[in-house]
């Protein structure tokens, strides 16, 4: 047997002993309303499999990536790309020795909160909500599992543990410095008014960083991002395999797969894809490694204490992840063509927010239900709670209910 499979042997042997600074789902901090617990599944199972079994994440298959989700049936959507997640994060978290039910439980859960039309429909809906509080998707995560989803006798939301609304909120990262002072994405504006008032309740420490596995699952959000966005990008045509020999990250995975005689325009981009995926993969789990060496963590408080992130990319990786990231950005995500799109959808969003506030009985049950009894902020919130629910097509279905000139968005 060659040298670097016993070693990969070997790792994956220690993996399967837990590490001592992984999520221990027998001292979970609990439930908000205690539970009998189950004879067959750990609380993270539980977690994970009502994340999975949820309306909001149903919703996922018909919510677009970054093409709306008709445009064609091999392009990502929210479902497929946090189904990506979920297997990256698990494989990485198997390595490091972590609870790989928390870390699905998370990965499952960081995009339930996401608008129909991307991040297009997040905009808009964050300028039309503006004076109550804005619109942002994290947070709108957890006002789903906290409260919107309704399927349960004894508690609205999914009322998960601890462990996972913590990786929910932050997994990527703290929100607020040791001060208080929001930081980040929220430096500028402050912290949604859900997020403040149910970290508050639940003791969440907004200044920490979260469990090991729910970084995990944010390096694999980005490292799914960056592998199916070129995979997408090629496919729709808006650019070319052969531009990305000047992205440094895929330069070498490239040169390398082309080497390989007689491969075909798709095999390759298919090759380069799980190339992508490799590197960065290996590539975070080595400097996690080196992470965990350095700051010897022996338990997760130890992990929410550090003063960066245990889970990252090396110094000689970031940069290069970043260059992927910014050639994405210019070439695909601000492509003529998708901005184009975006902005039919963009008007979609507008229109429905506007008719729904203007005519709250246009509003279908039970969102029409004892609306005389809120208050103005309270009912902008339930239009807002009812738009980012839809999917893509149910927000076209609705607007052709109620407006001429719903555009196909092809």
């Amino acid at each position: 047997m060659p040298p670097g499979a016993r070693t990969a042997r070997r790792r994956i042997r220690e993996a399967r002993l837990k590490a001592p600074f992984a999520a221990d789902p027998a001292r979970s901090r609990g439930r908000r309303l205690p539970e009998p617990p189950s004879a067959s599944r750990t609380p993270f199972q539980r977690d994970r499999d009502r994340i999975l079994h949820s309306t909001a994440f149903r919703r996922l298959t018909h919510k677009t990536q970054v093409f709306v989700s008709h445009e064609g049936d091999h392009f990502r959507t929210r479902l497929t790309h946090t189904l990506e997640v979920a297997q990256i994060a698990r494989s990485i978290a198997r390595t490091l020795g972590l609870d790989e039910d928390l870390t699905e439980a998370v990965a499952l859960a960081h995009d339930l909160g996401h608008t129909p039309f991307g991040h297009e429909g997040e905009d808009v809906l964050d300028a039309c909500l503006a004076g109550h509080g804005g619109f942002d998707h994290n947070a709108q995560s957890l006002r789903i599992v906290t409260r919107l989803e309704r399927r349960y006798a004894d508690f609205d939301g999914l009322n998960l543990s601890w462990e996972t609304l913590e990786g929910i909120v932050k997994h990527n990262g703290p929100l607020i410095d040791a001060a208080g002072a929001p930081i980040g994405r929220y430096a500028a504006r402050g912290l949604p008014h859900v997020l403040a008032t149910h970290a508050e309740a639940t003791d969440l420490d907004l200044a920490t960083y979260p469990s090991a596995e729910a970084q995990v699952a944010a390096i694999a959000d980005d490292i799914a991002y960056d592998a199916h966005d070129v995979d997408d990008g090629v496919r729709a045509g808006l650019f070319d395999v052969d531009e990305l020999e000047g992205v440094a990250l895929v330069a070498p995975l490239l040169a390398e797969i082309r080497a390989h005689p007689r491969l075909d325009r798709s095999r390759t981009v298919h090759e380069l894809v799980r190339a992508i995926v490799g590197a960065l993969v290996e590539d975070a789990v080595s400097e996690t490694r080196a992470r965990i060496a350095r700051y010897a963590p022996a338990r997760i408080e130890d992990i929410r204490a550090m003063p960066e992130a245990l889970v990252g990319f090396s110094a000689a990786m970031a940069p290069r992840e970043s260059e992927l990231k910014a050639f994405l950005f210019r070439r695909m995500y601000r492509h003529p063509q998708v901005l184009a799109v975006r902005h039919e959808a963009g008007r979609v969003v507008r229109q429905l927010y506007e008719a729904f506030t203007a005519v709250p009985e246009a509003l279908p049950a039970p969102w029409s239900r004892d609306l005389a009894g809120l208050d103005e902020t309270s009912f902008h919130r339930r239009v807002g709670d009812y738009i980012a629910g839809m999917t893509d097509r149910y927000a076209l279905q609705e607007h052709r209910r109620l407006f001429d000139d719903t555009p196909d968005l092809r």
